[in-house]
């Protein structure tokens, strides 16, 4: 099957991190995305291990040349979503801002992927995943107490916040051009983003039911019964057991009788009862535990590594991780009951002439201009 984004023509100025994710998972659920690379670029990686660089055709393009230049602007004219992570004014200097793409095609959804957003002090300024969440708040509350902030791999800004949320923003606005005939520019930005996915903990700590303190809260490993223990074997299971009746499940199935244990939420005694927990649990092996635990209403699952995750059976079953040429990565995400998502394929090599491409993205109402020459400059 094709996917439910099949027929969604969308061009990417290719980048690094978030801007790729954002492409990704349009391609993988069915959009036609045709990457534009720098001469030289992606030459650092194979191409199957390029995990998100899958299921798209790559072009290099010299955008020095003008000649580069005219042909963006052919697919352009063609496309539904053209999105780009550069910094601030540097496609204006390429002669691809967004005044220049929507006049050529007035539906086109610009999507703007930047750390610090278009505006602002820090527009113009260089940073990375950390800066971003940094600025946002998220990167303070990570850790534990007393000790410094942890960092959370690039999932908070870079991906959830940066590459999942350009691909929201892009869609929202696919979906209002398509009543209204007019295309818009997304501006999004890590910051935001980040900022955004701690509204819960915002919320919170408005409430006075969340502080500022890093590690001494109920969900960020303050508490005795939403942390990680270490078990026998030196391997790592996490536990959950936020509600009462899961709670008293957990207690229930390690033979936890202790009265200390009834104070589940009085933060006072959550260190004693964090270090009595942390007992129980260095008594058996990581799979003991898993055989015991694992499937009940304790919320219980063990910590898995990068191997050991697509083999867990349930995982397995969902078909969550998937082979493409050897090299193991996640499965598309959502699953769609009608239009499910077709296996992504490697990326191919890249190309150097747009002929056929734009051939076969015929432009309703293209501007004369816009019929220049395809053939692309690599020099």
């Amino acid at each position: 099957m094709p996917g439910p984004l099949h027929g969604l023509k969308v061009v990417e100025m290719a980048g690094i991190g978030p801007g790729p994710f954002a492409a990704m998972m349009l391609a993988d659920l069915g959009a036609e995305v045709i990457r534009i690379l720098r001469p030289g670029q992606g030459d650092d990686l194979e191409r199957r291990f390029d995990v998100m660089a899958r299921g798209r055709r790559a072009f290099v393009l010299d955008l020095r040349q003008p000649e580069s230049v005219r042909s963006v602007l052919e697919l352009v004219a063609r496309a539904d979503v053209l999105i780009e992570g550069y910094r601030p004014g540097v496609m204006e200097r390429l002669g691809l801002g967004p005044e220049v793409c929507l006049q050529r095609n007035p539906r086109l959804v610009f999507g703007r992927l930047t750390g610090w957003g278009q505006d602002g002090p820090l527009a113009n300024a260089p940073g990375h995943d950390i800066n971003f969440i940094a600025l946002s708040g998220a990167l303070h509350a990570i850790g534990r107490s007393g000790e410094a902030p942890v960092i959370p791999l690039n999932y908070v800004g870079d991906f959830g916040g940066g590459g999942m949320l350009l691909a929201f923003g892009v869609m929202c606005a696919v979906h209002e051009a398509r009543s209204s005939g007019k295309g818009q520019v997304v501006d999004a930005a890590m910051t935001d983003g980040a900022a955004l996915l701690g509204s819960c903990f915002y919320g919170l700590a408005a409430a006075g039911k969340w502080n500022a303190m890093r590690g001494e809260n109920f969900l960020d490993g303050g508490s005795h019964f939403y942390d990680t223990y270490a078990c026998a074997d030196g391997k790592y299971v996490s536990v959950g057991a936020l509600e009462p009746q899961f709670y008293a499940k957990l207690c229930e199935i390690c033979g936890i009788d202790d009265p200390l244990f009834d104070q589940q939420m009085d933060p006072r005694a959550w260190p004693m009862l964090k270090h009595r927990l942390a007992d129980v649990f260095r008594t058996r092996t990581r799979d003991a535990w898993c055989a015991l635990l694992e499937g009940s209403d304790a919320c219980f699952a063990p910590v898995l590594d990068w191997d050991e995750a697509p083999r867990h059976p349930h995982n397995q079953a969902r078909k969550t991780f998937i082979e493409v040429d050897r090299v193991v990565q996640p499965a598309p995400a959502p699953r769609f009951s009608r239009t499910p998502s077709s296996v992504p394929t490697v990326a191919p090599s890249p190309e150097t002439d747009l002929t056929d491409i734009l051939r076969s993205w015929r432009a309703e109402d293209p501007a004369p201009a816009a019929r220049g020459a395809a053939g692309i400059a690599t020099h």
